[in-house]
């Protein structure tokens, strides 16, 4: 099972890609910081300051300016994330992010994925707000 969602961004792919492989970039909309620079077979840490939480990814395969696909969770039997970037004519970008590795029979299953999609939805309007319009401000505005 894997849950899709997309959105379209009024940047060029290359200011799309390096917003979440430059650590300098990804803290204005998702994760307080990034250890280091997103590269492939590399694994490095990302913080949320606010929430008190850190999490460390696996990234399994980045080619630029068109695809990101990585891991994360515990002892390496967390979710996989494939970001695919679709630069446009009009140089805006659509971006999908899919996420697989869940537990069709966990029972708290249906809530997962609500969860899932409430967050991309939101990290990705945060990505929206930071590349078309500069705001910086929107992350960890989500409350559960």
């Amino acid at each position: 099972m894997n849950n899709v969602t997309k959105m379209k961004i009024a940047a060029p792919a290359n200011e799309v890609f390096e917003a979440f492989v430059d650590p300098a970039k990804i803290k204005n909309f998702w994760f307080s910081s990034s250890s280091e620079r997103w590269e492939a077979e590399k694994t490095f840490t990302l913080r949320y300051d606010e929430y008190n939480a850190q999490v460390d990814i696996e990234v399994k395969e980045i080619v630029a300016n068109k695809k990101i696909v990585f891991q994360w969770g515990a002892n390496g039997e967390g979710h996989t994330v494939t970001m695919l970037l679709e630069e446009q004519n009009d140089s805006s970008t659509v971006i999908e992010v899919s996420e697989e590795g869940f537990n069709e029979n966990d029972i708290d299953f249906v809530n997962q994925i609500i969860d899932n999609k409430e967050g991309w939805v939101y990290m990705l309007t945060c990505l929206k707000g930071y590349l078309e319009s500069g705001i910086k401000n929107l992350r960890a505005g989500l409350v559960k």
